[in-house]
């Protein structure tokens, strides 16, 4: 069956192609995981076994669209772009020239303007990105809806790679345990700024333009400022002698273990909203092989700090007690971290689930959610929370 073969097959099921001719359907294709009511316009390659489209998307409006092993709900709107590996739920907007890579999950009505560059990127329901952004390992929450969101302005620019080499960088803006119930105040990042990772930016928090983000904000509600000084600084540098070590472990630790959060709450949670709609399936499926995916890139990313520090264990007396440390307790940190078969801590509570039951299974997520009373989240941000802190306490029992 050649691509046209596969266009017309796809035209006949309810798919539609202003010019059938200019698109390409890859033969490892499953015609069924395209639904009924999309659009695919000129110039757009569809590839990937794992590759998947609800009901009413709309691809390459504004220039073409790759798409490869990814993941759509109903109703996504993707501009122009490449799109791999990655996971978008319902209702989601992407502008054009975007290039969203493996380990990328944006959840409903998340949207971002044109040229934005993701990877191993975690945006919550409502989460607002501008134009000319690279947020690269980052995981962003905070809102409670569309026209109350958390925003990222444009280009920012979050700094994600160190003169070790190593991505020991993932930083977090908001958190999984409250980020889920879309009830938290949202997070600003002015435009024309950035953040050099890790760091951890509670809700509430304004960052004005223009800044350079280095540290972390953990007191709710401020407006901060923090705009490059004048001052030079020259020093010697040193591959493996990290400044902040602790503080570096540590903001790692609670970010893979908001992952374990994240992932939990999806197979245990977010699998209640998926019945008789196959495109919701294949994006919980998805969102857990993704999920899964980013827990081992930010644990690899973690091993080159302990292995960098490890190579250099006598060259500087700085650090050296939590150096040492580090080195000595990776490998059963690493053990430690890796994702197990169920919930530490058990399965979600019935004060949560509860107040999930009057929901069809049908019903929209973050209608549900936001349905819920506040003794459901309560239990559920304790539950969410508990499994945060099993494995923040990683570095203390180290």
């Amino acid at each position: 069956m050649t691509s046209s073969d596969r266009v017309k097959q796809l035209t006949e099921q309810g798919v539609s192609f202003p010019d059938p001719d200019s698109v390409f359907v890859g033969d490892d294709i499953d015609c069924a995981c395209i639904e009924p009511g999309t659009t695919i316009h000129p110039g757009c390659r569809i590839l990937g076994s794992a590759t998947s489209v609800g009901p009413g998307c709309e691809l390459g409006a504004e220039g073409p669209v790759t798409l490869r092993d990814t993941q759509l709900g109903s109703d996504v709107v993707l501009a122009g772009g490449s799109f791999s590996g990655c996971v978008l739920w319902d209702g989601v907007a992407v502008g054009p020239n975007a290039h969203v890579r493996p380990g990328t999950i944006l959840e409903e009505q998340a949207t971002c303007g044109h040229a934005v560059g993701l990877k191993q990127t975690y945006l919550m329901p409502f989460v607002t990105l501008g134009s000319l952004i690279n947020f690269c390992d980052c995981f962003m929450s905070g809102g409670t809806s569309r026209s109350d969101h958390s925003e990222v302005g444009s280009s920012f620019v979050h700094f994600n790679y160190t003169p070790h080499q190593d991505k020991a960088t993932a930083s977090l803006f908001g958190d999984v345990p409250l980020g889920v119930m879309l009830n938290q105040p949202p997070i600003f990042l002015g435009g024309q700024s950035g953040a050099v990772g890790p760091v951890r930016v509670t809700y509430g928090t304004v960052i004005a333009a223009g800044s350079l983000w280095r540290r972390d904000q953990l007191e709710p509600g401020k407006l901060v400022l923090d705009l490059p000084g004048r001052k030079r600084l020259e020093r010697t540098f040193t591959r493996g002698e990290y400044g902040g070590l602790e503080r570096i472990a540590c903001n790692n630790l609670h970010y893979i273990a908001n992952l374990h959060a994240a992932y939990w709450w999806y197979d245990r949670v977010r699998r209640r909203f998926r019945a008789n709609l196959p495109h919701r399936q294949r994006c919980l499926e998805g969102g857990l092989a993704q999920l899964r995916a980013m827990v081992a890139e930010r644990i690899r990313q973690l091993a080159k700090v302990a292995a960098n520090v490890a190579e250099r264990p006598h060259e500087s007396p700085v650090g050296t007690e939590v150096r040492q440390r580090l080195v000595r307790a990776w490998p059963a940190m690493a053990a430690a971290l890796a994702l197990p078969d169920a919930p530490p801590h058990g399965d979600p509570p019935e004060a949560l689930l509860d107040g999930f039951g009057g929901s069809d299974r049908q019903t929209d997520y973050t209608a549900a959610v936001r349905g819920l009373s506040d003794e459901s989240r309560r239990a559920g941000t304790r539950w969410l929370s508990d499994i945060v802190d099993e494995y923040v306490s990683v570095w203390d029992h180290a």
